[in-house]
């Protein structure tokens, strides 16, 4: 039996045309973008041509975007490059406090937690979220000090869902002088994102989020902002990741952010409308209605957090064709306890719960078999 495939904000498939995109580029089109050929300008093109491509998607000007190798290094290059903490060797340490939502990914957090073990000048303090999955700007004005030198929160949780008040959050930390990093995976290719209206200063993106190819994201970097690079080396990308330029994954990343960018204007409504189905069938097939995480928080349209009335595992047992996302870890906590350990609910709860996000081509009879297998596991 096929994989029934609902757990789209872990990693999306490659688009066959992105896939086409990027075929030439494995082979006749193998140099550097800087050699001195006519095929390598054919490349330099393409990349520039990517970036732009990228910009476009994100809201912002080709040259404010900088290609990593994913989500990971975008989110660990925007901490140490805000901070200035890795060309520090013989100056003194400045330190100071760093915030973090309670929701952040690990490459977030265990970033500046490691930063803060390694040089006690440093002090890193979680937001609190809500009950709702969502952080109150009040409470980050309120935690923010004269100390204060960066604000990290993620634009929307994969598992729950959720989608933040970045904007609102954003502006206040401008008014008060201090940066804030946005981890925007999560959003791209789902709804329409503008990093300008967010006020952010630095944003990751993730190619695999949207139909890219993984090993490849980006980072937009805000026009005029100061941030030193990770490594010694040329001054590529800004001079912030020097080294030699993922090519492929590059050209594959601008055909898959051309993609997202139109699905991303007509998806959000279908996908909403789907989600919406797939709660009131599994609603009607469920004598025990599952309750709804978060509700009724704004959330991505594809994402759906659950608790259902017994443990996941009875699920995994019964459906195992069946793709989703739920905890795996307790000690230490996996992201999935991680999350909803930070709105609050316990471990019992969290053994119950499971996280569904649909995807581009998920069908309405996809919906109907998941509902019917999760109906099935807990009620034969």
């Amino acid at each position: 039996m096929p994989l029934l495939y609902l757990d789209y904000n872990r990693t999306t498939p490659t688009a066959p045309s992105v896939l086409e995109a990027m075929q030439p580029y494995w082979g006749t089109y193998f140099m550097l973008p800087e050699q001195q050929h006519w095929h390598a300008t054919a490349i330099d093109e393409a990349v520039t041509e990517a970036r732009e491509s990228l910009g476009a998607l994100a809201g912002c000007e080709g040259f404010e975007i900088v290609f990593t190798s994913g989500g990971t290094e975008s989110n660990q290059l925007a901490i140490a490059g805000l901070l200035g903490t890795q060309h520090n060797a013989g100056r003194p340490q400045r330190g100071g406090h760093i915030l973090v939502s309670a929701l952040e990914c690990d490459s977030v957090l265990d970033t500046v937690q490691r930063l803060a073990r390694q040089d006690p000048s440093w002090t890193v303090e979680q937001i609190p979220i809500a009950g709702n999955g969502l952080i109150d700007p009040q409470t980050v004005e309120q935690m923010i000090c004269g100390e204060t030198r960066l604000v990290c929160v993620q634009a929307a949780n994969p598992i729950l869902g959720t989608i933040q008040p970045v904007a609102a959050i954003g502006e206040l930390c401008a008014h008060r002088g201090v940066h804030l990093h946005c981890d925007a995976t999560q959003l791209f290719g789902k709804i329409p994102v503008n990093v300008k209206q967010m006020k952010v200063d630095t944003a990751s993106i993730s190619s695999h989020k949207f139909y890219g190819p993984k090993g490849v994201g980006a980072l937009y970097v805000r026009r005029g902002l100061a941030m030193e690079g990770i490594h010694g080396g040329d001054a590529g990308e800004m001079g912030l990741r020097p080294g030699s330029p993922n090519v492929t994954g590059i050209v594959g990343m601008g055909a898959a952010a051309q993609l997202a960018e139109r699905f991303s204007l007509t998806a959000e409504d279908p996908l909403e409308e789907l989600r919406d189905q797939f709660i009131a069938r599994l609603e009607q097939a469920m004598p025990d209605p599952p309750a709804v995480i978060a509700a009724p928080s704004e959330t991505l349209p594809n994402t759906v957090a659950i608790e259902m009335p017994d443990e996941i595992d009875l699920l995994k047992r019964s459906a195992r064709d069946l793709v989703m996302n739920s905890a795996t870890c307790f000690d230490p906590p996996d992201y999935f306890v991680r999350s909803l350990r930070a709105i609050g609910m316990t471990d019992r709860q969290i053994r119950r719960s499971v996280s569904f996000s649909l995807g581009w081509t998920t069908s309405n009879e996809q919906i109907e078999r998941a509902a019917e297998w999760i109906a099935a596991a807990y009620y034969r």
